[in-house]
């Protein structure tokens, strides 16, 4: 497990950034293999606070990707449940996930895997904590009444099945969840803990989210920037990935 320590949110927002294109340098992405989570359930697809909206109106019309290659789990489909099957049968297909990147609550749930969450779940319909229903009113001008209350997401199980996952934890809010994550066991009140046991995971974070942090934690990651660092050194072409 890597703890990756920047001094502030901006800087750690650009050392997952460059991180992720050299991953993706490496990685050679190709037809199908673009996946992402979570996608509300009650709010069409058109809706601005939907999740689809969200990806395309942030990411995915500033870069290249053919939709096609877009997989966002439908919360307005027929059968929900078949739904989550499909989502998980594409995700087999394609070889299986290489880079999963996600954030947490301050709860520590990552996805909508809420606290309580099974560690070997899978994509399913799952129901929001009061927390996370408050945390997304500010989306919906304040009014509880619009929050959704549901909805779909990729499990921890399916999580731990990537290759590499990365987490980001930024903020004071969340430094507890970070302290969880990090320094106490695995347990499915925090559901982020469960990647203590992933071969590959990386937490980034800020200054900020280490404040529950044992003082001799923070210093050893710090101490290992000078070998983080090099996993952000620029890499070109997908020739120079190899």
């Amino acid at each position: 497990m890597r703890l990756v320590i920047l001094d502030n949110y901006d800087l750690a927002s650009e050392w997952a950034a460059k991180y992720i294109c050299n991953r993706i340098i490496q990685f050679k992405p190709g037809q199908n293999r673009y996946f992402t989570l979570g996608l509300p359930t009650g709010l069409p697809r058109n809706h601005p606070e939907s999740y689809h909206s969200y990806m395309w109106n942030n990411f995915f019309k500033h870069i290249d990707i053919d939709p096609n290659n877009a997989h966002i789990l439908d919360g307005n489909a027929a059968d929900l449940q078949a739904e989550c099957d499909a989502f998980e049968r594409k995700i087999e297909e394609a070889g299986g996930i290489d880079l999963f990147v996600g954030g947490i609550g301050p709860d520590g749930h990552i996805a909508f895997n809420e606290p309580g969450s099974s560690l070997v779940s899978r994509t399913r319909l799952k129901t929001l904590a009061m927390d996370t229903i408050l945390a997304n009113a500010k989306y919906f001008d304040g009014d509880l009444s619009k929050v959704p209350t549901m909805a779909l997401t990729v499990g921890v199980g399916t999580v731990m099945d990537a290759r590499e996952v990365m987490i980001l934890i930024t903020g004071a809010h969340k430094a507890f969840a970070l302290y969880k994550a990090i320094e106490e066991g695995v347990n499915h009140m925090w559901t982020v803990s469960a990647f203590q046991q992933h071969p590959r995971t990386i937490f980034v974070c800020d200054e900020d989210a280490t404040l529950e942090l044992r003082v001799k934690t923070v210093k050893y990651f710090k101490g290992l920037m000078h070998v983080h660092n090099k996993l952000v050194d620029p890499l070109y072409s997908m020739k120079e990935g190899n």
